[in-house]
């Protein structure tokens, strides 16, 4: 299996709701670094994995609607606690969509997985990853 990982970064305030958050309740601020990880069973013709810079650009433009949001102001999270969790499943389905439309490049149709890992400081990360 080949793999190519592409990282950036955002940086979003939330709040959580339920016992269990703690004091994550109230509002709070977080910097995230986000990897992407993307797999095939072999490289294509041109022996890679997929587009390097056009997956930097995807990354950067799904990150974009997050980045300096206040993510409890967001329609679409209306009612979910935004967890770290949450955040990398989002990711992958906007970076699935970006897939399955061609954004990543020819060959791009022939990633077999898909992998994203956000990173809330050095000692705790959560990530989201399944086959395409």
């Amino acid at each position: 299996m080949f793999k190519v990982r592409v990282r950036d970064r955002m940086m979003i305030a939330h709040s959580f709701a339920g016992e269990v958050f703690g004091p994550a309740q109230a509002l709070h601020g977080a910097t995230f670094v986000v990897d992407v990880e993307f797999s095939r069973n072999d490289v294509n013709e041109d022996n890679i994995v997929v587009d390097i810079g056009r997956a930097i650009d995807q990354l950067k433009a799904i990150l974009a609607d997050l980045n300096y949001k206040n993510l409890d102001d967001i329609a679409a999270f209306k009612g979910q606690n935004t967890t770290t969790e949450f955040l990398a499943r989002h990711i992958f389905e906007r970076m699935r969509h970006a897939i399955a439309e061609g954004r990543l490049g020819p060959g791009s149709e022939a990633l077999a997985g898909l992998k994203i890992e956000l990173a809330e400081s050095d000692v705790a990360w959560a990530s989201y990853e399944a086959a395409l």
